[in-house]
Order: C-alpha cells, then sequence, then structure tokens
C-alpha cells in the first residue's frame, strides 16, 4: 500500500496532564555548582546595570530579565525545554483543566526561537508535525496523519507560533470549526476543516483473528493495564494461541500504565530505566515473577513513527527481551521526562531525565528499530499530483457523501470515472481512500482492517506459519 511517581511521558497533545508545583525542589546545592558559577552570575548583574544604566533609551527591567531567561533556556538546544511566560502558563492550564471542544490531535513542534535545522528525523522543524490523531476524533474522521505537517490554523502560519499558541486556536466551542494547511509527502498541501468536538480517548481496543488474539492500545492511561486484562479474558474465552499488540499511532501516557502492561509480558529483568542528575529521579522498573501471559505464546508487536514516548518504552521492552516480534517503521523517538514548573506567573518546561530500555539505549530523537521493517512504499511525482487533486477536490469525500452505504459496484464505477478524469493512482490505493472515508464515519469502525493493512497482514503471515514462535 503507498498511502510509584506518576509521571506522564508523551509529545504535546491537545488533552494533556500536566502536574505543576512550587519552584521548591530539588533546590541547587553547591555541589552542583561549577567554580566559574559566582563569577558569570557577577558578570550578568554588571552587564544588566551597565545596560539599563547606559542604553540610548529607558528600558524596563523586566524586559531585560525576561531575555536573559529565555535566552538560558535557548541555550540548551532542547526542543522541550523552554520558558513560559505568563500567556503560555493561562494556555497550559487551559488545556490541561476544564472540559472544552478540541480536534484530537497529538502534535509536536520545537520552540520558534530554537531556529532549528531540518534534519531527516525532523524535516520541517518550523511547523507543527502531527505525532498521531486520536482514533475516532474529529481530526482523524477529517483524514489528517501522522506525519502530516500543519503549515497554517485559519490562515495564520504556524512558523512563528509556539505550540501552545497552536493549541490555543485549535482548541474551542464543540461544534464550532478551524481550518487548517496540510502539508503531506513533502508536496502535497491541501485544506481541511475540521468541526471540534469533546475528545474522548478509548484505551484499547480488542478483536479475534482466527485463533491470534489482536489488540490495539490506543492510549496508556490509569485504566489500560485493567482493560488489558479484561481483553485476556476475552482471549482466553476464544482459545487464542498467539498475540499481536498495535501501538501504532498511540502517542505515550503514564508511566506506571505502561510498566504494569509489560509486567503482564514479562516474568524477569528491567522494563526501562530513567536516568538524571537528580538522583530521585534515577529509577529502575522490573517485571515480577509472576507473569500473567504463557512465555508459549508468541507475541508481535506493531509500531510506527505514531508510535511515541510509553508506546516506545512497551516496544523496547518487548523488543530487548526478546519477548516480542517489532514490525513496522522506526518510532518516534520521544525519550525524555519534562518537568514543568511555576515560577510567580510564568513557569519553565524542563528535561530531567532521559529513559532507556532494558539494553541501556536511549530512543530520545532515534526511535525504536523494529526487527521488521515495512515502510510507506513512495509516491511517484504524477501519482503526487493525481493525490493533490483528490485532497483539493474533496474527491472521496464527495463521492462518499453521494453513496452513503459501501457498494462494490459504485466504488468500481467511481475508480472507472477518475481514470477517465486522468487520475493515476493505483487502484488499490484509490480503494483504500475510499474506504478510510467510510469508516471515518462510523461509530464503531472495524479494530482491523486485514485487506488493506499490509502490515498486520505480514503480523498474521508469520505468526500462522510459525515464523514467528
Amino acid at each position: 500500500m503507498k498511502l510509584k511517581p506518576v509521571l506522564l511521558i508523551m509529545a504535546t497533545v491537545l488533552a494533556v496532564f500536566i502536574s505543576f508545583s512550587a519552584l521548591s525542589n530539588p533546590v541547587l546545592t553547591a555541589e552542583s555548582q561549577t567554580e566559574n558559577t559566582q563569577e558569570y552570575l557577577n558578570m550578568f548583574n554588571f552587564l544588566f546595570r551597565y545596560v539599563q544604566d547606559n542604553y540610548v533609551e529607558e528600558i524596563d527591567p523586566e524586559t531585560l530579565y525576561m531575555g536573559a531567561i529565555k535566552g538560558l533556556f535557548e541555550s540548551l538546544d532542547d526542543p522541550y525545554s523552554v520558558y513560559l511566560t505568563k500567556n503560555d502558563m493561562r494556555l497550559l492550564r487551559n488545556t490541561t483543566t476544564g472540559r472544552f471542544g478540541g480536534v484530537g490531535l497529538i502534535i509536536s513542534k520545537p520552540d520558534p526561537s530554537l531556529e532549528l535545522e531540518p534534519t531527516p528525523r525532523r524535516p520541517y522543524p518550523q511547523y507543527v508535525e502531527v505525532v498521531s490523531p486520536i482514533e475516532g476524533a474529529p481530526a482523524y474522521r477529517a483524514g489528517i496523519h501522522a506525519g502530516d505537517h500543519i503549515t497554517a490554523v485559519e490562515g495564520e502560519s504556524t512558523e512563528e507560533l509556539t505550540l501552545d499558541e497552536v493549541v490555543d486556536k485549535l482548541k474551542g466551542p464543540p461544534g464550532t470549526e478551524v481550518k487548517v494547511k496540510i502539508l503531506r509527502r513533502d508536496s502535497i498541501s491541501f485544506d481541511v476543516t475540521i468541526t471540534r468536538a469533546i475528545i474522548e480517548v478509548p484505551t484499547i481496543k480488542q478483536d479475534m483473528i482466527g485463533t491470534i488474539a489482536y489488540l490495539r492500545i490506543v492510549d496508556w492511561t490509569p485504566y489500560t493495564d485493567d482493560r488489558v486484562r479484561e481483553a485476556f479474558d476475552f482471549f482466553e474465552e476464544r482459545g487464542y494461541r498467539s498475540i499481536i499488540v498495535d501501538v501504532r499511532g498511540n502517542p505515550g501516557g503514564l508511566l506506571d500504565s505502561v510498566v504494569d502492561v509489560a509486567d503482564l509480558f514479562l516474568d524477569s529483568g528491567t522494563i526501562v530505566s530513567t536516568r538524571s542528575r537528580i538522583p530521585s529521579e534515577n529509577k529502575r522498573f522490573t517485571a515480577d515473577s509472576s507473569t500473567e501471559i504463557p512465555e508459549t505464546v508468541p507475541v508481535i508487536v506493531l509500531v510506527d513513527k505514531g508510535s511515541a514516548s510509553a508506546s516506545e518504552i512497551f516496544a523496547g521492552a518487548m523488543k530487548d527481551s526478546g519477548r516480542g516480534y517489532l514490525i513496522g517503521e522506526t518510532t518516534y523517538g520521544k525519550g525524555s521526562v519534562q518537568w514543568v514548573r511555576e515560577f510567580g506567573e510564568t513557569g519553565f518546561k524542563l528535561t530531567i531525565a532521559r529513559y532507556y530500555t532494558p539494553a541501556g539505549i536511549s530512543v530520545d530523537e532515534v526511535g525504536v528499530e523494529p526487527d521488521l521493517g515495512i515502510p510507506p512504499e513512495e509516491l511517484s511525482e504524477e501519482e503526487q499530483a493525481s493525490l493533490q487533486q483528490i485532497f483539493e477536490n474533496n474527491t472521496i469525500v464527495s463521492f462518499v457523501e453521494e453513496n452513503p452505504r459501501e457498494d462494490p459496484e459504485k466504488v468500481d464505477a467511481f475508480i472507472d470515472r477518475l481514470r477517465n478524469q486522468g487520475i493515476s493512482l493505483d487502484e488499490r490505493d484509490i480503494r483504500f481512500l475510499v474506504r478510510s472515508e467510510y469508516n471515518r464515519r462510523m461509530d464503531f469502525p472495524p479494530v482491523y482492517d486485514l485487506e488493506f493493512d499490509k502490515v498486520l497482514q505480514r503480523a498474521v503471515e508469520m505468526l500462522e506459519s510459525g515464523e514467528v514462535r
């Protein structure tokens, strides 16, 4: 196809949960200061007073202090460590408390002031990257994909906007609309209008594929462990013999949640560890000896570039322990933990730890490599132009609206009509777009689609043939 401390570790989401606390600890100790610290502070105080007293125009002291503080965080060259203005803190509180309408996107964007250069992992650092759309949410139903970039919101470029400012623009009363411009596959650009709604995230979905237990973990919440246990009661009643755990598009969540679920599969060893300069944040989470799922049951884990943070912990633990075989794409590469601290009416977000897989590997900025890589196939320039035309003209949406029920004969006629109009997309790609549009309109779409999901197809083949055992 071409197309128990509670730590929250996930890419920024339109409904995040962040713990705010006063700036009380960890306190700086004499041991943590270099011999030159006082010298640097004296230098800053001298420069501050000199500029304030001698600059050609009178300048507000707050402006100088705020500029210096922002510069301090910018010097870290870390997109996740940033100073938060009074307005930034307001946006964070609005996002993390109360009930609001959103579009259901997990998004990421470095601070614009960092002016990061493009890299293969982050080709468009100036724009907002879609880590993953929340399944069933408005953005998902509108056809937004993991890996898309939001270049504008309501006609305003996202280049100079902070992540929190973009979040604020995407939020709004349920039932209202927001227009975004999407960049896909480097050259396909199109507008999408999304109707906001209250976002509710199901933590898991499950079904049987023959004798294979298919478990899709959508999010890592306080309830995921309980829901997974209930799912395995469902699987046991149906005589499952092997397992596929699908964490594609799962942006992360609670550390305790992923540790508890991984512990169901593992009977010993490290699940994940965190390393920090703060002694209390150096932790090692291990599996206990009472595994819930027999070691004789083969497990395949499906991953993609939308699998981030807690999902990477699960994937790394299953891979390094040899308990699970990974198929799909390299994961997102978010392997750090941040604290958010209030500082008067302002605040800051600071990376205080990185997490490591059982093999001692940090996934930060590199991700977890699958055992079997199945990347999406590339489109030719002609095919990209056809796809651009389809998106711009709302071709698929219009067809589905005119034909509310999926009819194979009407789909065949639709494909013939597109061929006559010069659309060069592969027939299978067009059928996939049509099927996806029908699924997005369902209140309860199918848990899986074996016809078009080539990664799932390969996993099923490997389990049924005994290639993974």
